[in-house]
């Protein structure tokens, strides 16, 4: 799908823009040609792209048919569904278009929300999901991204997309649950049949995370989170006031205890009388009033101001409220409509082949269980000890708006192995335990590389574990999340460092969330390697295209090239493989792609070649008729596009319709299944790729046998390999202090480890494993791929340097 004219979905939706993205597919502004142009929100499903015609035959009818049985609901506090479509073989739904900023952007601009507005939303948002629940229709992951805050509404998002994702990933066998951990009851997390109760919770959670400004829950990890959700008490709201009791009555761990919707609706009316609108300005700065909840952090900042705004429509009458219904508050802006940022790199390749693991055939125990038996241990003075079950998350789902839906499977430790506890055979009693810390995006849309990754450097520490590769020393793992968020890596980061047990750090992928990550591990002088950045700033520093070369911190090290290598190596290709003489170039004047085209032309220009023109195009630019015409009157036998998939993949069907028939190359930017999508006319296009495939490895094949052996459910995927030798880069690093502290490790281990890391050299998975004085790696190799049959094919690769 893209956003040109003249393509339009079912013969009368006509995309405008994207405007978000997910792990599982796409939203677009669009316009209804059939109905005077009136915008509607279009949703594109992506199915995996290893799915087979049947599966996918399938899977459509299923989802087609859920989806139809949500557009009975109607409500104004429930988004409406007008249509649901097939096109190009995939399902389509067709939504209204509704303005407006969610309540998650709303606490991340804001902090935590006044009183009376999160008990306004509250009451709305159990108004639509009574209406549901009376259609025998439960969300089941309600959360802040989820909830819409527009002119003149409050607006539930995305129902029953949740429960619509079990068509699209077969996710009907025991032990499965969807939905978001910060905002799951415990029977949710614990794979029983949903119900209305599983959706007050979410409510109870999502209102708690908005006046508190952090959600009811919090843990180091998916497991630990479980634990406390099936064991101990929410954290006392301190700042909610008179809406306290009815979070507490929401977040009762016992759905048969929990408070139904009718009490809900009469305990929420009552706190919005207490709270008239005149004394918003109490419960933002004054004292509260005698009665209230007075319990307030001195160490957090005021509440701050509301936006001003029109006063908007009443809120509907809370279910047998028996009351007056009230006002709402006034609203919060509109969302903006621009387009999403360029993707940070590297996207999504496609998965390496291989079989899929069956499910466990065993019946699955719950983990409430454990969980039990670990409350117990600790009342009994004992230290709290996994019995026979942990927890693992399985993949990413993310669902078809901002924000993902994790999908849990529960799992025995003799079954599929699991990132964040230990990892391999267990080692002597005696045996010291040293934490590989892993980062990555666990959910987003780069989840299946992060998912590749973790179980990669997994799969390298219950490899020394099962091999006793450092005596004395048990390795493990500790794998988290950060989405691809800058903001979630820097987090992540100083979660490592307060943990004495992490010695070194493999990740993260995205070069944004390195450059938060990497200076805050430095300072620590913990040490990092990474599978996946190319950004060539992080080992050579800022003027490095210049020529200027200095290491920003020798902590941080890389087991693939980068993307100064990029360029030079396209040229090379061009030129000499496929004998193009002319070019055009193209960028889209980001960083990436300016350093891109900058390491081409010079190299291309070097070998003889001649650019015949340049052109710079904005990111979001999706029309190209004059730049067609210029490649078409300039004799160019081949395009350089410096950017990324989205723009690049519209570029080259235009030049293709218009007949230019020359094959378009850029970076890795545009190595990426969606590309693929952009149509025939990609067919001979060119990508380079930093790395080579683990097939043509000398032991990447045993990588792969060993990969699938371990009953891993997501691909290794492009960085698998690298993310292998960087987890071992580690092991082999505590393997040399231990040896030279006569088999034990010195005090200050953690803090020499870099330096270890710096004198390694050793045969891994892919190639010879040994780093330059900058940091990078010294076995610097590329690959060219070409678009064949609508698929990408490797054509060669080589060294970086001829």
């Amino acid at each position: 799908m893209t956003e040109q004219n003249p393509e339009l979905i079912a013969g009368r939706y006509e995309l405008v823009e994207r405007i978000g993205q997910g792990g599982m597919g796409r939203v677009w502004r669009a316009q209804d040609r059939q109905l005077f142009g009136r915008e509607v929100a279009v949703k594109e499903i992506l199915f995996p792209p290893a799915m087979d015609d049947d599966e996918r035959a399938t899977l459509v009818g299923r989802f087609t048919g859920e989806a139809r049985a949500a557009v009975v609901l109607s409500h104004p506090g429930i988004i409406t569904i007008h249509d649901v479509v097939e096109h190009r073989g995939a399902p389509v739904i067709v939504m209204e278009f509704v303005r407006g900023a969610s309540l998650a952007a709303a606490i991340r601009a804001q902090g935590r929300l006044p009183v009376r507005r999160v008990a306004e939303i509250g009451a709305i948002v159990l108004d639509a999901l009574t209406e549901a629940h009376r259609s025998r229709i439960v969300h089941r992951d309600i959360k802040p991204d989820n909830v819409l805050l527009a002119k003149d509404r409050v607006v539930l998002t995305d129902f029953g997309i949740a429960h619509l994702a079990d068509a699209t990933t077969k996710l009907s066998r025991s032990g499965i649950v969807i939905g978001t951990p910060q905002y799951m009851p415990p029977e949710q997390l614990e794979g029983k049949r949903p119900t209305p109760a599983n959706d007050l919770w979410a409510l109870g959670a999502t209102l708690y995370h908005a006046v508190e400004g952090q959600p009811p829950f919090d843990a180091d990890g998916l497991h630990a989170l479980a634990v406390a959700v099936f064991t101990r008490p929410h954290r006392p709201p301190v700042h909610a006031g008179p809406l306290a009791p009815v979070l507490d009555a929401l977040l009762v761990k016992d759905p048969a205890q929990r408070v139904g919707a009718a009490e809900a609706g009469r305990m929420l009316a009552s706190v919005l009388r207490s709270l008239p609108a005149a004394e918003e300005a109490d419960e933002r700065g004054r004292a509260p009033e005698a009665g209230q909840n007075s319990r307030k952090d001195p160490t957090l900042p005021a509440e701050p101001s509301p936006p001003s705004a029109p006063a908007a429509p009443r809120v509907p009458t809370v279910p047998d409220s028996g009351s007056t219904p009230v006002d709402p508050r006034r609203p919060s802006p509109d969302r903006s409509t621009s387009h999403p940022p360029v993707p940070d790199r590297p996207t999504s390749p496609p998965p390496v082949p291989g079989p899929v693991p069956p499910p466990p055939t065993e019946d699955l125990v719950s983990l409430k269980a454990t969980a039990e038996a670990e409350a117990g241990d600790r009342k009994a003075g004992r230290a709290p000890v996994l019995t026979r079950r942990s927890v693992i998350l399985g993949a990413a789902l993310a669902t078809l708006a901002a924000g993902s839906a994790l999908t849990w499977t529960l799992s025995g430790d003799n079954e599929k192995p699991h990132g964040g506890g230990a990892a391999g055979n267990s080692a002597e009693g005696s045996a010291v335990t040293v934490a590989i810390g892993v980062d990555a995006p666990l959910t987003g849309a780069l989840a299946e590389l992060g998912l590749g990754v973790r179980n990669s450097a997994d799969l390298a520490v219950r490899t020394a574990n099962e091999k006793k590769v450092v005596p004395g020393v048990r390795f493990e793992i500790k794998a988290v999340d950060d989405a691809g968020d800058p903001a979630k890596g820097a987090t992540n980061a100083a979660g490592f460092v307060s943990d004495a047990k992490v010695f070194g750090v493999v990740g993260p992928v995205s070069s944004s969330v390195a450059e938060s990550m990497v200076p805050r591990l430095a300072e620590a002088e913990l040490v990092n390697v990474s599978p996946a950045n190319t950004s060539p700033t992080l080992t050579l520093g800022p003027d490095w295209a210049s020529g200027t070369k200095v290491r920003p911190h020798d902590t941080y090290f890389r087991t693939l090239t980068s993307d100064a290598d990029q360029g030079p190596f396209a040229a090379r290709y061009l030129r000499n493989e496929a004998g193009k003489g002319k070019l055009y170039v193209v960028d889209d004047r980001t960083a990436y792609s300016t350093a891109l085209v900058s390491g081409f032309t010079a190299e291309f220009e070097k070998l003889g070649g001649s650019v015949v023109g340049r052109e710079h195009v904005d990111t979001d630019q999706r029309g190209f008729s004059g730049l067609v015409a210029k490649v078409r009157a300039s004799g160019a036998d081949a395009v350089f596009f410096g950017g990324y998939y989205d723009t690049a993949g519209a570029l080259s069907r235009q030049l293709g319709q218009a007949g230019v028939d020359v094959p378009l190359m850029g970076g890795d930017g545009i190595y990426d299944q969606q590309y693929l999508t952009s149509g025939p006319e990609v067919d001979g296009d060119l990508a380079v790729h930093i790395g080579v495939p683990a097939e043509q490895q000398a032991k990447g094949a045993d990588f792969l046998a060993r990969y699938r052996k371990a009953g891993y459910a997501e691909p290794a995927g492009w960085y698998g390999p690298y993310a292998y030798d960087a987890a071992w880069s580690i092991i082999e690093a505590v393997k040399v202090l231990v040896k030279a502290n006569d088999g034990t490790l010195p005090g200050d281990a953690r803090a020499r480890m870099s330096e270890a890391v710096s004198r390694l050299a050793f045969d891994g998975v892919t190639g010879r494993v040994a780093f330059d004085g900058y940091g990078d790696t010294r076995n610097r190799r590329l690959t060219v791929l070409s678009v064949e049959s609508g698929r990408w094919t490797s054509v060669t690769s080589g060294p970086a340097a001829p």
